[in-house]
């Protein structure tokens, strides 16, 4: 049976690795209403999401996350979701419970940046003054004349 695609809010982008590996896979994102309701979720970020989204080939749902994959899975006729890794807490929940019914396939994502593993990141602040040194290049300084 072929796999279905979860595609979540820590990858949105044409270069997800679900999707460049299972191009032609049925791919669903869920809005998840408790995530959203817990966080706080600004209307400017589900904005930016939602255009994100727009560019994806995927099914987009809202609900409950574990009950809108299973229903999207039971109607695809998978029995393997594909997913792209995620540091979240409640991904590794979620994956957990779909686990129970499911292979899942969690594909690694390239990292972004390389960080050092004793960098203090609480803070996005703290991660971008590590990561834009390796991100934007720095000007040379050209030796003086002298």
């Amino acid at each position: 049976m072929p796999p279905i695609l979860w595609i979540h809010g820590d990858c949105l982008r044409s270069t997800n690795p679900a999707l460049l590996v299972h191009p032609d896979a049925p791919a669903i994102f869920v809005w998840d209403d408790a995530l959203l309701m817990q966080y706080h979720i600004s209307l400017k970020r589900i904005v930016f999401m939602y255009e994100a989204l727009l560019e994806l080939p995927v099914t987009i749902f809202r609900g409950d996350v574990v009950t809108q994959i299973t229903q999207f899975a039971q109607h695809h006729q998978a029995d393997t979701i594909v997913t792209t890794a995620s540091p979240a807490p409640r991904f590794a929940a979620i994956c957990g419970q779909l686990r129970q019914h499911y292979k899942v396939l969690v594909l690694a994502e390239p990292a972004f940046v390389a960080i050092p593993i004793n960098t203090d990141i609480k803070r996005f602040s703290r991660y971008w003054a590590v990561a834009k040194s390796q991100l934007i290049p720095q000007p040379h300084k050209k030796p003086s004349d002298s």
